[in-house]
């Protein structure tokens, strides 16, 4: 076990599973106190049961450390609150918040159905904002806290997949923004994009999830370049393991992280990733109303060039 969260207080949505169930072990083996959230349901948003929160609990109090379990909907408002109480009411406090909650439904964009884009939307979206909201009350009274919130490259342009891009970018947009309004309280919030297999993504690199041919692939959107290929892996588990991904999480909750805010990273494999917050590229200035005539010299000119329909 190790020390360096000893005293404080986590809450992992979606903790039961994945990433989430990586996150919560590591943070209780690194002395956190951990709610372990999770509804239990099915990928696709069905169902509910409480056996994956309960199992990650378990492991935890084998191996010494302290958990409760919860399995409130934290799609819901009410939800969320109470997996933020539940940290209060079972350990006094809250210090640390990482939503891993989702779901996923694949379909075309004119494929996806009203009801499906909302159900992605409030199971990822909503449900980050619920328990971000909640915590960052009490953080901002006791002026601390590290919030980490998972989103996905898919907001980068994913086939088949248009409402789960637009809940990550959603998520990513919170992320920042909830950065912005807590850093003065002593409060981080980053996001962490990863790639490794789980329920949701049984293959994980671009080779099994686009065409043959396909260009860009996905790294290629992100700017990050293919991920590595290795000979042997070192260490347990494997490149695509989702408990790769705790160590990055569970740095950026400790006090060796004061100043990293607003940001957000990428694990693929063997590699972490620092992304680019937007920037201005290029701009085209006038003191006044653009023409259409304008428009059609200038765009070419000074916004067009190595710009990609792709």
């Amino acid at each position: 076990m190790g020390n360096r969260l000893e005293g404080k207080v986590a809450v992992v949505t979606g903790g039961g599973r994945g990433i989430g169930r990586g996150v919560a072990l590591l943070l209780a083996e690194e002395g956190a106190s951990v709610v372990v959230n999770d509804l239990g349901c099915d990928v696709d948003g069905g169902g509910s049961s409480h056996a994956p929160a309960d199992g990650v609990v378990q492991e935890i109090k084998a191996l010494g450390g302290k958990a409760v379990a919860n399995y409130d909907d934290v799609a819901l408002m009410d939800g969320g609150e109470s997996v933020v109480q539940a940290a209060v009411d079972n350990y006094g406090q809250i210090d640390i918040l990482v939503t891993c909650a989702g779901i996923l439904r694949q379909g075309m964009i004119y494929q996806t159905t009203p009801a499906d884009f909302d159900l992605v939307m409030k199971y990822n979206a909503k449900a980050t904002f619920t328990v971000t909201k909640f915590a960052t009350i009490l953080m901002r009274q006791q002026r601390s806290g590290r919030i980490v919130h998972m989103t996905s490259d898919a907001g980068l342009g994913d086939i088949g997949m248009s409402s789960y891009a637009a809940a990550s970018e959603a998520i990513l947009g919170l992320s920042r923004s909830t950065s912005l309004a807590m850093g003065k309280y002593g409060v981080t919030c980053n996001a962490i994009s990863p790639m490794v297999e789980t329920r949701q993504f049984p293959g994980t690199v671009d080779e099994y999830r686009v065409a043959a041919g396909a260009e860009p692939t996905r790294d290629q959107r992100a700017g990050i370049g293919p991920s590595p290929e290795f000979s042997r892996w070192e260490g347990p588990g494997h490149p695509d393991d989702p408990d790769n991904v705790a160590p990055l999480v569970v740095y950026l909750c400790t006090s060796a992280a004061p100043n990293i805010n607003a940001y957000c990273f990428g694990v693929r494999r063997g590699g972490i990733f620092l992304y680019a917050n937007p920037d201005v590229d290029r701009s085209i200035q006038k003191t006044g109303k653009f023409t259409m005539d304008e428009l059609d010299v200038l765009v070419p000119q000074l916004i067009g060039p190595g710009l990609s329909s792709a």
